[in-house]
C-alpha cells in the first residue's frame, strides 16, 4: 500500500473519530435527551395538594382532625397480598388493576404500616368520621375544589396555588426502587392558609349531639351574647360527605343549611313589637276574648282561648295574638318597620365571600297600609320571612342590653405554621337599638315566658332563662291535609347575665317528640357541663 493511501485511510479514521466525538458532545449538551434519560429511571408521584384547615375560635381543628396514610407500592413487593386487608374496596380494586404494573403507585390505607416495612406518608383527612359543622364548612368536589359553604366561599385562600408535594423515586427498568436509593419527598409552598372561625368546637359538638337526639329537620344557632360571634351552627338532617350522591334526591333537603335560609316566623317576632312599644313608652292593657276582628277578618289566639285582661308581660307570657294586633295598630306600620330594620330584618347577614344568610322578607309600608296585612305582621305572619340568624340577632340585642350586633361566623385567615393571624375576614357592625333599661325590662318579661308561659319546657334550669316561642303557619300541607308548621324558640341563658343566645327551629313539622323550648333547655344543661 502506497504512502498516500495510508495517509488517506489515516485521515478518514481521524475524521470519523472527530465526528463521533462531536456527536457525543452534542448529545451530552442536549438537555432534552438528558431529561428523557432521567425520566426513564425516575418516577414522580403527586401527593394530595395541601389545603388550609378550618380552626375554631380557640385554635382547635375543625377539619383534618383525622389522619390518612398513603402506602408507596413498588412492583415485586407482593402488594396485593400484603395490603388488601388495609384498604377499602376502591383501594382493593386499585391493587388488582396494578398487580402487574411495572411502575410504583400510591395506595390509601387505613393505618400507618411503617412497622411492617411499608413506606407510608401521612396526609390530613378533610372530614372526620363524624363531621363537624358540615353545613357551614361545606364540601369539596372530586378535584379538591370548594363546592359548597365556606369551602367554596374561601376556596382561593384555602387552596392557594394548589401545588402538590411530590415523591421522587429512582427506579430500575422494572419499576423497582434502585439499590441504595430512597424515595425523596419534595415539598411545594402552595401559599394555602388556614381559616379561623368563631365556632367553639365543644359547643358545636354539644349542639350537634342534642340536634341528632331530638330533631328530624331544623337548625340550632348559638351566639356568644357579648359579641354575637356564632359558637355553634347546626343544620339537620346531615349528609354523607364521602357519598354525596346518596343525598342528592333525598326529600328532606340534607344539603340545605337551614341556619341561613328564611322561614315564616310567627310569634317569635313579638319581642320586636314589645321593643318598639317600650321605646315609645307605650304599655297598654288589652281585654282578650280569644279573637279579634279587623275589618271583618277574624284573628284568633292559639286555640281561640281567651286570656282576659293582659298587659305586655302577660301578653308575651301567653303569646296573645290579639294584644299584639292592637299594639301594632297603635304603633303603626312605619314604627314597626323601622324597629324591624334596626334589628336586622330584611337584610342579608354576610358570612364570607359570596356566602350570606338570606335577607328574608319585610312587607312594604304600602302593603302594611292594608289593615289585615298589618294585623298579620304584628304577630309574625303574613308576608314576613326571616332566617334563624336574623332571629338570633334580634334576641341577642335584647340579651346584650339593647345593642344590635351583626352575627359573624369567621374571624380571619391564619398562617398554619405558627398560628399568626393574616387577614381579618369579618367586619361585624353594632348599633344601639333600645335603651339598656328597656332591654332589661324586656328580658324580665321573656324570663316570665319561660317560668310561667308558653316556654315552660325551658324552665328548671338552675340559672334560669328567657325567651319566646313561635309557631308559624307555612301554607304547606301533608297529603292528608294537615298543615306543616315551623316551631321556634329563641332565648338567652343564663337569665341574669346571659352568656349564650340560642335559636332552635324545627321546620315543616306536623308533630314533634320534643318542643323547641325543651331542646333549648337540654342544650343549656350541656353547656353548663362545658363551663
Amino acid at each position: 500500500m502506497s504512502g498516500k493511501r495510508v495517509l488517506a485511510l489515516y485521515a478518514a479514521v481521524l475524521l470519523g473519530f472527530a465526528v463521533v466525538l462531536c456527536r457525543l458532545y452534542f448529545l451530552a449538551e442536549n438537555h432534552t435527551y438528558a431529561a428523557r434519560a432521567e425520566a426513564q429511571s425516575t418516577v414522580r408521584l403527586s401527593l394530595p395538594a395541601r389545603r388550609g384547615s378550618f380552626y375554631d375560635h380557640s385554635g382547635l381543628l375543625l377539619t383534618g382532625l383525622e389522619t390518612r396514610y398513603l402506602a408507596l407500592c413498588f412492583p415485586g413487593e407482593n402488594n396485593y397480598t400484603r395490603l388488601y386487608a388495609f384498604t377499602d374496596s376502591a383501594g382493593q380494586a386499585l391493587l388488582y388493576r396494578n398487580r402487574n404494573r411495572s411502575a410504583p403507585f400510591l395506595l390509601e390505607v387505613d393505618r400507618d404500616l411503617s412497622g411492617r416495612g411499608i413506606r407510608c406518608f401521612a396526609t390530613a383527612q378533610r372530614c372526620a368520621e363524624v363531621p363537624l359543622c358540615q353545613h357551614l364548612i361545606g364540601y369539596l368536589d372530586a378535584e379538591g375544589r370548594g363546592t359548597a359553604g365556606l369551602e367554596k366561599a374561601l376556596d382561593s385562600q384555602l387552596a392557594g396555588t394548589k401545588e402538590h408535594d411530590t415523591l421522587v423515586c429512582a427506579v430500575t427498568a422494572q419499576g423497582r426502587l434502585r439499590a441504595g436509593e430512597t424515595p425523596q419527598l419534595t415539598r411545594q409552598d402552595s401559599s394555602a392558609v388556614g381559616v379561623q372561625l368563631t365556632i367553639s368546637r365543644p359547643v358545636q359538638r354539644a349542639a350537634e349531639a342534642v340536634a341528632a337526639d331530638t330533631m328530624t329537620s331544623g337548625c340550632i344557632l348559638v351566639l356568644d351574647t357579648a359579641t354575637a360571634a356564632v359558637r355553634a351552627s347546626v343544620s339537620v338532617p346531615g349528609y354523607d360527605p364521602d357519598d354525596l350522591a346518596a343525598s342528592l334526591d333525598a326529600p328532606d333537603s340534607p344539603f340545605l343549611n337551614r341556619a341561613l335560609e328564611s322561614y315564616a316566623v310567627g310569634s317569635v317576632f313579638k319581642p320586636v313589637l314589645a321593643a318598639a312599644a317600650l321605646e315609645q313608652g307605650i304599655l297598654p292593657e288589652y281585654e282578650c276574648t280569644g279573637a279579634v276582628v279587623v275589618d271583618g277578618q277574624i284573628f284568633r289566639c292559639a286555640g281561640g282561648v281567651p286570656h282576659g285582661t293582659v298587659d305586655m308581660t302577660a301578653a308575651l307570657e301567653k303569646s296573645c295574638n290579639g294584644y299584639f294586633i292592637r299594639l301594632g295598630q297603635q304603633l303603626g306600620a312605619e314604627t314597626l318597620l323601622q324597629m324591624s330594620r334596626q334589628l336586622g330584618f330584611g337584610q342579608e347577614v354576610p358570612v364570607a365571600g359570596a356566602l350570606h344568610a338570606d335577607a328574608g322578607k319585610l312587607p312594604s309600608a304600602g302593603k302594611l297600609a292594608q289593615s289585615g296585612q298589618l294585623a298579620n305582621f304584628s304577630f309574625g305572619q303574613g308576608g314576613l320571612l326571616a332566617s334563624p340568624v336574623q332571629i338570633a340577632a334580634m334576641m341577642n340585642t335584647i340579651a346584650s342590653g339593647g345593642v344590635y350586633r351583626t352575627p359573624f361566623f369567621v374571624c380571619g385567615s391564619v398562617d398554619e405554621t405558627d398560628g399568626t393571624p393574616l387577614e381579618t375576614l369579618a367586619h361585624p357592625q353594632s348599633r344601639r337599638v333600645m335603651s339598656a333599661e328597656n332591654a332589661a325590662l324586656l328580658r324580665k318579661m321573656l324570663q316570665q315566658v319561660v317560668e310561667e308561659g308558653t316556654a315552660q319546657d325551658a324552665a328548671g334550669l338552675e340559672e334560669g332563662a328567657g325567651g319566646k316561642t313561635g309557631t308559624a303557619q307555612t301554607g304547606q300541607f301533608t297529603p292528608d291535609g294537615t298543615e306543616r308548621k315551623n316551631l321556634w324558640f329563641a332565648g338567652f341563658y343564663p337569665a341574669q347575665q346571659p352568656r349564650y343566645t340560642i335559636v332552635v327551629l324545627q321546620d315543616g313539622q306536623v308533630s314533634t317528640e320534643h318542643s323547641s323550648a325543651a331542646i333549648f333547655a337540654r342544650l343549656c344543661a350541656m353547656l353548663d357541663l362545658l363551663a
